[in-house]
């Protein structure tokens, strides 16, 4: 399916025998420590801490067997914005990605390009902000692009491609085709969204896009976070011109569709993560203060019928007022807090 990328590409030098990492107990405690972060009090979670040991020894087998347990996700909807349907793995799965990961992540991470934010330690949402802003005082203009249903068109055998020329432990690549393979739509796509691996294979799978990008259309600044991706150039035809020549890298080397373009001057305001960048300063975009307001009505009506105490109010207040902190919006918070606080008396 996949085409050379670009010429001259050196071979990237595959990882064997991790299966035994993956396996080894020391592994697999760690993993749980990092599956229950922020649900110790879940039923769930302390039956399976009642039995810890016990737990990871089943693990342990069914990693080296190859006979794990996949699928049987417990979906819901969420709307954050838009309607996105969540596929929760059952516990002992999330112990098992977070084992996965806590070896795969080394190789995963050689592949990525600096300009790649997503799923990776040390960067993060606020860091390919700052990264997009520096871009954003140096450059006229921007294309911002970003894919139509990313997780759901995500093929599955251009996923498993790529694994296989990350990988050479056929164990372990058979451990996640059987991830893969856990959840699809009827042509054989889509990862779900909610997993550990889905984060990772889901970042993965654009990465030869990164370096299509930097090394053979070389374009001078590039930020990818997930699938939402600008570009940034002083020409705008040469940008523009960039813009379709990677719309038809996607749709012929890893069958996706972008949405439609937005090109504009930075003068004018980058829209990137739910923020509006300009030159010198950060606005809330429009949807993301609709967004503050509703939660933060619908956080006061729980904690004023008694629903959450005031330490679960404040826990999940902290990081919706954190994410209105790195945009200039104090006057903003100020005037939904004197709304808030008017329609009570």
């Amino acid at each position: 399916m996949l085409t050379i990328l670009w010429q001259n590409q050196k071979p990237m030098k595959r990882r064997g025998q991790l299966l035994e990492q993956i396996a080894d107990l020391n592994n697999l405690y760690e993993a749980f420590y990092k599956a229950q972060k922020g649900k110790h009090s879940k039923p769930y979670v302390c039956a399976y801490r009642e039995q810890l040991e016990e737990n990871l020894q089943i693990l342990r087998h069914q990693i080296t067997s190859g006979a794990v347990e996949t699928g049987n996700y417990h979906t819901f909807i969420i709307y954050d914005p838009k309607k996105r349907l969540i596929c929760a793995t059952p516990f002992a799965q999330r112990v098992l990605h977070h084992a996965l990961m806590n070896v795969c992540h080394a190789s995963f991470e050689k592949h990525q390009i600096a300009g790649s934010f997503a799923s990776r330690s040390g960067k993060g949402t606020y860091a390919a902000l700052d990264q997009a802003r520096k871009h954003n005082q140096r450059y006229r203009w921007f294309l911002k692009l970003d894919v139509r249903k990313y997780f759901e068109s995500i093929d599955h055998a251009i996923l498993k491609q790529q694994l296989h020329r990350l990988f050479k432990d056929q164990p372990l690549l058979r451990l996640f085709e059987q991830i893969i393979d856990s959840y699809s739509t009827a042509e054989q796509k889509s990862v779900p969204i909610g997993n550990l691996t889905s984060q990772y294979f889901a970042n993965h799978y654009l990465s030869v896009a990164d370096h299509y990008i930097i090394r053979v259309l070389q374009v001078p600044a590039y930020v990818r976070y997930m699938d939402d991706m600008v570009l940034w150039h002083h020409d705008k035809e040469t940008l523009l011109a960039t813009g379709y020549r990677f719309q038809e890298y996607f749709a012929k080397e890893l069958l996706l569709e972008l949405k439609p373009f937005c090109l504009n001057e930075t003068r004018k305001g980058l829209p990137f993560l739910g923020y509006l960048l300009y030159k010198d300063q950060v606005r809330l975009a429009p949807r993301s203060k609709k967004r503050f307001i509703a939660t933060s009505l619908l956080y006061d009506a729980k904690l004023q019928t008694g629903q959450w105490s005031q330490k679960e109010f404040a826990n999940h207040a902290m990081p919706l007022v954190a994410f209105t902190e790195y945009a200039n919006a104090r006057e903003f918070r100020k005037n939904v807090y004197r709304t808030l606080v008017a329609s009570k008396k």
